[in-house]
């Protein structure tokens, strides 16, 4: 997640600056070629080209209003993964039917162990949404931009220590045995709920909370597998390639179009023209590709990007909340943003 409240500089030229060469490079291609060659043949008039522009506009629109809604749901499940981890650890530790049979010592490890294995889920569930698929741009090694996504993920990691240290954080919150089943299980996260469902009913079983308690934490653990599966279909389910494929085909036929359009308009106020119109072409161009560019990294919101919802400092808050709850007093720092970027 970009944290500035600005886009700079270095960021937008990181995010378009090949496109901005290639856009620069055919714009005074055009021009040159119309000045000093009279490739007057090549020249069509403006009115298509707007309309054209026209209608990319409302098709670029249309792909990044789906595009901000897949993010913001995205980070509306991650909000509700908050309140419902607090809500599911203060009730473990809330919930007690003073049954003298249960030990004291014996109810507070059971307790810690399901709280931490809830923040080792949240560790391994977002490990899992890390993984990439066929249609991200960290996972489409056909494209141009292949190596360099590729890049920022590796900026990503390098600047942020604790990005890659999932296998760390499970073996420090869940017990040996379960930490070497993560290999056996296709879906982790899956797995350790269904272990914190069946920690709870043992609690009630052996009387340490009441019918209806387990009832409230089990109401809690199925909230959890609603946000898991809701990540997951935004993850699995691409944004429809249909609208996105035919966005980005416009646009490139636009762009290629325009100063074709364009330089013949300006060449009307004399040889001077023709050169004004190369700047004037690249803004407009540059524009539009910055429109398709920004709804094609914002709609995958678990790719690993800059672009991402800020998952891992979403898991260290909760972290930090939960471990006070357990009355632990050495908690880890926050994440913080580095250049810019919170992850």
């Amino acid at each position: 997640m970009i944290t500035t409240k600005y886009v700079n500089y270095r960021q937008v030229l990181d995010l378009s600056g090949i496109h901005l060469i290639w856009i620069s490079v055919w714009c005074t291609l055009i021009a040159v070629l119309f000045r000093f060659f009279h490739w007057e043949w090549m020249i069509i008039p403006w009115v298509p080209v707007a309309l054209i522009g026209t209608a990319e506009a409302f098709l670029v629109g249309f792909k990044n209003n789906q595009a901000y809604d897949r993010l913001w749901e995205a980070r509306k499940i991650w909000g509700g993964i908050v309140n419902s981890s607090r809500s599911f650890a203060s009730m473990v530790y809330a919930f007690n039917t003073d049954n003298e049979e249960v030990g004291l010592f014996d109810l507070e490890d059971r307790r810690k162990k399901i709280v931490h294995r809830h923040i080792a889920w949240l560790y391994a569930f977002r490990e899992q949404l890390l993984v990439p698929t066929e249609w991200e741009h960290i996972k489409a090694e056909k494209e141009h931009s292949h190596h360099i996504n590729h890049r920022r993920n590796r900026l990503i990691k390098a600047g942020f220590p604790d990005y890659g240290r999932t296998p760390i954080f499970l073996n420090k919150y869940l017990s040996e045995e379960e930490a070497e089943l993560q290999s056996h299980y296709k879906n982790f996260a899956t797995y350790l709920v269904s272990q914190q469902a069946k920690d709870v009913n043992h609690l009630k079983n052996i009387q340490a909370i009441s019918d209806f308690n387990q009832t409230q934490l089990q109401a809690c653990l199925n909230e959890f597998y609603n946000f898991q599966g809701q990540a997951e279909r935004i993850k699995k389910f691409p944004s429809p390639r249909q609208f996105a494929s035919t966005a980005f085909i416009f646009n490139v036929l636009f762009i290629m179009l325009l100063p074709l359009g364009l330089v013949n308009e300006f060449a009307k106020l004399g040889d001077w023209g023709i050169w004004v119109s190369i700047p004037f072409c690249i803004i407009i161009g540059w524009i539009y590709i910055i429109m398709e560019l920004v709804g094609d990294y914002s709609e995958n919101p678990f790719a690993g990007l800059m672009f991402d919802v800020p998952m891992l400092s979403i898991c260290r808050s909760i972290e930090i909340d939960l471990l006070q709850m357990t009355g632990e007093t050495e908690l880890p720092d926050p994440i913080s943003s580095k250049n810019g970027v919170l992850v």
